[in-house]
């Protein structure tokens, strides 16, 4: 759906770049009224680059373009989000976000499974006998095995455990059940996906 927005008197709105599988905010830019219309024509993520006073195709140089998947815009029309899916680091450091300064080893709640994720995908090139991601891995039946046996200790601990029990045994349905996706190529992203379709 196409809006109205309202820039400010130098012809620009911020706009949020958030990673449309994990939710992770990637940078905050810039766009004037030519850059918006070129990212929804185009479907990459246009800027308009302060700086240098021109458009900025992101990705051009680096080959880390932000592919739009959705955008949204604020109560007021004053701001952007683009829901896009990274080709690369959306940072110029390399970095995966723009916000890796401060107090980075805070994670949030939002930030685990993504962080598991990458865990699990940086695991899977180790040894079995030095990761025991890698070593799941390695053996698909295992760890069909290992989710359902999760799944039982999750359902044991709600009857007769407490709370904190409860929340470490859903940890541990959460770990072996990326692991399965990953051993067969899926993310919880699909799964979320899933879900989603069946919202009515």
């Amino acid at each position: 759906m196409s809006c109205v927005i309202r820039f400010d008197d130098n012809g620009l709105v911020p706009c949020i770049a958030q990673d449309w599988r994990t939710g992770e905010v990637l940078t905050l830019a810039y766009m004037n009224e030519e850059s918006l219309a070129r990212t929804r024509e185009s479907g990459d993520v246009w800027f308009f680059s302060r700086a240098r006073g021109e458009l900025w195709h992101k990705g051009e140089t680096s080959g880390n373009f932000l592919r739009v998947r959705a955008l949204r815009y604020d109560c007021d029309l004053d701001a952007v989000l683009a829901l896009v899916e990274p080709d690369g680091p959306a940072c110029h450091t390399g970095e995966r976000t723009c916000f890796h300064n401060g107090e980075a080893e805070v994670l949030a709640p939002h930030e685990a499974l993504p962080t598991l994720e990458r865990t699990i995908e940086a695991r899977r090139t180790a040894a079995p006998q030095e990761s025991y991601t890698a070593e799941l891995l390695a053996d698909p039946p295992r760890i069909a095995a290992k989710v359902q046996e999760e799944a039982e200790e999750v359902a044991r601990a709600a009857a007769e455990e407490t709370d904190e029990r409860v929340a470490d045994e859903a940890a541990d349905v959460l770990y072996h059940l990326a692991v399965l996706l990953a051993s067969r190529g899926l993310e919880l992203a699909d799964a979320f996906e899933a879900l989603n379709g069946r919202r009515r």
